[in-house]
């Protein structure tokens, strides 16, 4: 990629970004970019959407349980 499109490209995605912050989506950089990434490769933004939604409905996973106490006696 020439600088220019770098450039280009990163000043696209520091203005996503902060879109994204001032909508409070709560994507990180990272992740924005990846999203961008796939719709750029033809995947349906609204399907992405509804699939960022639900995993940020669900509850993080419980830390597992040493091997010890889930032992029953």
């Amino acid at each position: 990629m020439d600088p220019e499109a770098a450039r280009t490209a990163r000043e696209s995605l520091d203005l996503a970004f902060h879109m994204s912050n001032i909508l409070d989506t709560g994507l990180d950089r990272h992740t924005l970019s990846v999203l961008i990434a796939l719709c750029d490769l033809g995947l349906n933004p609204e399907a992405l959407a509804a699939v960022v939604k639900e995993l940020q409905r669900e509850p993080p996973p419980s830390t597992p349980l040493s091997s010890s106490s889930s032992q029953v006696p």
